[in-house]
């Protein structure tokens, strides 16, 4: 050995081995018992949180695994999954197929990473998509979020309209994700909170065409429009076929991107496959998220027209400023999102949202009939649907309601959380809520919903709310000494 060499080796120390944390492993965590898992939420994920999961009751359940239209928790019980995720749970919990596609991709060790290659996968997705799609809807960008398809979309319709036309219209209630660039048109000051965030956006009233057309008309510099075509946060929120077609209209004539925002009420949901469909009309943009996962990836993408999509990114130069992100178009994700569609259309869940959707609605209205001190409204297209209670004062004797209707604002929400927190504790059903109307419950179930579940959760809803008021209102104050 040369003598620097040598030198060297007997003052460099050799390298000790890192320690392993204490970690806790896969069959640890399912194991774990409820005690320690709340305590590990609170200390890591979100103590703020688990306050409002407190209220409900909610954080007495830890789920052990889920099939169906079930969940399972620690007792052994199934929970009828009337929530969904959101949306985000269209084929229910863990279904066959899409369970046996993502094992075959596994067990075969196919690439999920492929940046510096074409990926089959990422391009049958996006050709699935491309063929679900009406009109000119074609070119699709991949991601993992709703958030993440959004924030493309709207990117690409900024770009397409043209630096001389910057501003973005976007309407009251609206919810279009929580990351920086879309928080510009989400309404919701929770969610804002106290964030700088774009000011090239101009807010309208949801369903309202006259005041769309007159910000069109009177500020030169609007270039694109962003709209849900069910507002969800809002409440279950629709307009009128006319004001599509209108829109539609007057896009055309003033030269504005319509993007649309089907991450919620898209993938089938209402009965078409996007809600813009049961209007006749197209938009420029649209984006799809939570089922296309199907309930097993977290998969987002972006649909746009060929002419509006090359204004944009239609040259070498500007191919890479919005190109797919590093998860985006994962293989995995991707043949889970492939097995999805080709599901969706095999079992007919389409149909049956449509459907059984009308089913429910029926069934709720009569509901309605039967309570109509408690029940206001009940409104929805397919399997997103909406349940409005009164405000708290006015579902009480006439006597006490002029004494309680000034603290109805600090009660909104209240009854549709202890009608939500007694029907998973006394009937074992999950339920929803809206961000914007506390009032609501929202109901988005499984596509693969049935009319014996529609059944059981309105036998169930029908018989809480034959309690009445008060015995709710008490039941639920004993839940919370229990």
């Amino acid at each position: 050995m040369p003598e620097a060499a040598a030198r060297l080796a007997t003052t460099v120390p050799a390298p000790r081995k890192i320690a392993k944390p204490a970690l806790i492993s896969v069959e640890e965590a399912k194991a774990m018992d409820l005690a320690r898992l709340t305590d590990l939420f609170k200390a890591h994920l979100n103590p703020g949180q688990l306050h409002f999961m407190k209220l409900l009751g909610f954080h007495k359940v830890k789920i052990e695994r889920a099939e169906g239209m079930y969940y399972v928790d620690q007792k052994g019980r199934n929970i009828l999954d009337f929530f969904g995720g959101f949306g985000s749970l269209a084929f229910g919990h863990n279904h066959p197929r899409i369970l046996e596609a993502r094992r075959k991709f596994q067990e075969e060790k196919r690439q999920e990473i492929a940046i510096a290659f074409m990926s089959q996968y990422a391009t049958a997705l996006a050709h699935n998509l491309a063929q679900c799609s009406p009109g000119e809807l074609d070119m699709v960008f991949l991601g993992s979020s709703g958030s993440e398809a959004m924030e493309a979309a709207v990117k690409l319709a900024e770009r397409a309209a043209g630096s001389k036309r910057p501003k973005i219209v976007y309407a009251e209630n609206s919810f279009h994700g929580k990351t920086k660039g879309v928080l510009a048109i989400t309404d919701g000051q929770l969610y804002r909170a106290d964030f700088k965030v774009a000011d090239n956006t101009v807010r309208v009233p949801f369903g309202d065409i006259a005041a769309i057309e007159r910000v069109f008309r009177t500020d030169p510099e609007i270039g694109v429009i962003v709209l849900e075509t069910v507002q969800g946060g809002g409440g279950i929120i629709q307009a009128p076929a006319e004001f599509w077609q209108k829109l539609r209209a007057l896009c055309d004539e003033y030269g504005v991107l319509w993007v649309a925002d089907e991450v919620q009420c898209g993938y089938g949901r209402t009965g078409r496959f996007y809600a813009f469909e049961h209007y006749g009309v197209v938009p420029d943009v649209t984006a799809l998220a939570k089922s296309l996962g199907g309930g097993k990836a977290a998969v987002g993408a972006m649909i746009a027209k060929r002419d509006v999509y090359m204004r944009a990114y239609g040259t070498p130069k500007t191919a890479m400023i919005h190109a797919m992100a590093t998860f985006g178009g994962i293989g995995e994700a991707c043949v889970t999102a492939i097995e999805g569609l080709n599901t969706l259309y095999d079992e007919h869940l389409i149909d049956n949202a449509g459907d059984t959707g009308a089913y429910l609605l029926k069934r709720l209205e009569e509901l309605k009939e039967r309570h109509p001190k408690i029940i206001k409204d009940v409104r929805g297209k397919g399997l997103m649907v909406g349940l409005e209670f009164h405000d708290f004062s006015q579902t009480l004797p006439m006597m006490l309601r002029p004494m309680v209707s000034m603290l109805d604002d600090k009660l909104k929400g209240s009854l549709s959380g202890f009608v939500g927190a007694l029907l998973l504790r006394d009937y074992d059903v999950l339920v929803a809520f809206t961000e914007y109307n506390r009032n609501v419950i929202r109901l988005e179930p499984p596509l693969i919903c049935g009319r014996e579940h529609v059944d059981r959760f309105v036998t169930a809803l029908d018989d809480l709310l034959s309690r009445g008021i008060v015995a709710i209102v008490m039941d639920f104050v004993k839940s919370q000494m229990g």
